[in-house]
């Protein structure tokens, strides 16, 4: 089958975080280079539900005057709490007897799709081409095994996978260097690192589940600049998990809870788990006569830097939670997923001045 064929220098699968830091990394530092963005979602930032407290650092880096330039940053962190749950009753732990990675009292509370819909604009204003809804199904490879790029899915196909009469196929998007971040257990992520073995001589993987939900909650009950998390209560001692609940602007709480998907219990339902945490007396105050409006979850990637994959590859670079760059004591992974994507930028600069060839490091 014949499809479109596009050139590029580089090609970039994923427009979170990690894939978009990566794109204006690249023309900060190289104007005239050509860098084309995929996301599957219908816009950048559609499949990005999270209440997220936000650490700067590698924002500060790539933007310096991001406050001038109105990113959607506003609602610093005032207050924390940490809340060890019973069934009935709670004990506070002071917070500055937490571990300092666990501190937030520089961070700030946000919405992570917002600062990815900035984020885009940004990149867009500097001249990366960006193409949403159009998922990338497939990894092309040159003769010698090195990435070639991607190919876009087939568009018209029934559920058997038949053509139908509004079948167009996909178009192949080759560069000379393809960066991958896709976010946790991305499907051509895990095929580059069983392909490549990048997981040699690392620990197995670990995962857990993120319930997310936004809601919208009476003005008595809100504290702006509040950030809360919880251990215990519903799950038992065996058991990996724990809550947050972030008060953002206008009257809205970012709630959500995580369970380690290396639980023991069979019987053990995630989400009935977070519908049970919602009933204790220190939450449901919180949220009574407020309303959800949005909800949703994802797969998160937890084992740490023992776990972490190598992270190129020929003629490819695998970044963000592709990787698994979140830190885990720190219940973070955005300002790293950044990071993690401007090393490779600067990578790929170096790379392209030296060689026209794939990139092999």
């Amino acid at each position: 089958m014949s499809r479109e064929v596009m050139e590029y220098d580089v090609v970039i699968v994923g427009g979170g975080p990690s894939g978009l830091s990566t794109a204006i990394k690249l023309k900060q530092l190289n104007p005239d280079i050509n860098v084309c963005l995929l996301e599957k979602a219908s816009e950048i930032g559609a499949h990005i539900l999270s209440g997220n407290v936000f650490e700067t650092r590698a924002l500060d880096e790539l933007f310096p005057n991001w406050k001038e330039l109105n990113a959607p940053i506003q609602t610093k962190v005032s207050k924390e709490k940490f809340l060890f749950l019973g069934k009935e009753k709670s004990l506070s732990w002071p917070t500055w007897l937490l571990p300092k990675v666990q501190q937030n009292h520089k961070n700030y509370i946000i919405s992570l799709a917002n600062l990815c819909r900035w984020l885009a604009e940004q990149a867009e204003a500097l001249g990366v081409e960006i193409f949403p809804g159009f998922p990338a199904s497939e990894i092309l490879y040159h003769d010698d095994g090195s990435v070639k790029g991607v190919a876009t899915q087939d568009m018209g196909l029934d559920k058997e996978g038949n053509k139908k009469d509004s079948f167009e196929p996909g178009m192949e998007l080759h560069a000379k260097v393809t960066v991958f971040a896709e976010g946790c257990r991305g499907h051509l992520g895990k095929e580059l690192i069983k392909k490549f073995d990048l997981s040699k001589g690392k620990d197995p993987q670990q995962y857990g589940i993120g319930f997310k939900e936004i809601w919208e909650v009476n003005e008595k009950n809100h504290e702006e600049g509040l950030v809360m998390h919880t251990a215990g209560w519903p799950l038992d001692k065996n058991t990996y998990g724990g809550s947050f609940v972030y008060h953002a602007q206008n009257k809205q709480v970012y709630l959500g809870y995580v369970i380690g998907l290396d639980y023991q219990n069979p019987h053990l339902s995630p989400f009935d788990e977070f519908q049970r945490f919602k009933t204790h007396t220190a939450i449901k105050k919180m949220l009574e006569g407020g309303k959800r409006i949005s909800y949703g979850a994802r797969a998160l990637i937890e084992g740490g830097l023992q776990s972490l994959p190598k992270m190129y590859m020929p003629g490819a670079l695998l970044i963000g939670c592709d990787a698994g760059t979140l830190n885990m004591p720190k219940i973070k992974g955005s300002h790293t997923a950044m990071k993690s994507g401007m090393i490779a930028a600067e990578a790929i600069i170096d790379h392209i001045k030296e060689s026209k060839k794939p990139l092999c490091l």
